[in-house]
């Protein structure tokens, strides 16, 4: 599963970046040119660029072709791909968040949804 690794090691790596993670959250509301992506942020055009071939490497975006335009698009496979890898621990915390619970509810005396017995 070396593949599966890599794609996952891609993508969590592209996602450490907080102008990358804002530029995925900006095309969760569709698709953008590279000018409307840079629009917030004081950094230069080319900055930008290196941003989006990082994410578009990661394949978390897409490039089209539409006339002169090369819009980019939020493509959500890797970001499901780390959500299945998530859950994996999830049940780890629930679990954990189960009995802290149970725990608690135990050393106060208290039962069901906070009453005393």
């Amino acid at each position: 599963m070396p593949a599966a690794n890599d794609a996952l090691s891609a993508t969590l790596s592209a996602l450490a970046d907080p102008t990358r993670r804002a530029i995925l959250a900006r095309l969760s509301r569709g698709a953008a040119t590279v000018n409307e992506l840079a629009e917030p942020f004081p950094i230069s055009l080319p900055s930008i660029s290196r941003h989006l071939k990082v994410l578009e490497g990661a394949g978390l975006i897409s490039r089209g072709r539409e006339a002169q335009w090369r819009p980019c698009r939020l493509e959500t496979a890797p970001l499901k791909q780390i959500d299945g890898w998530l859950g994996t621990y999830r049940a780890l915390w629930e679990g954990s968040f189960d009995r802290m619970d149970a725990y608690l509810n135990e050393i106060t005396g208290k039962t069901g949804k906070g009453k005393k017995q």
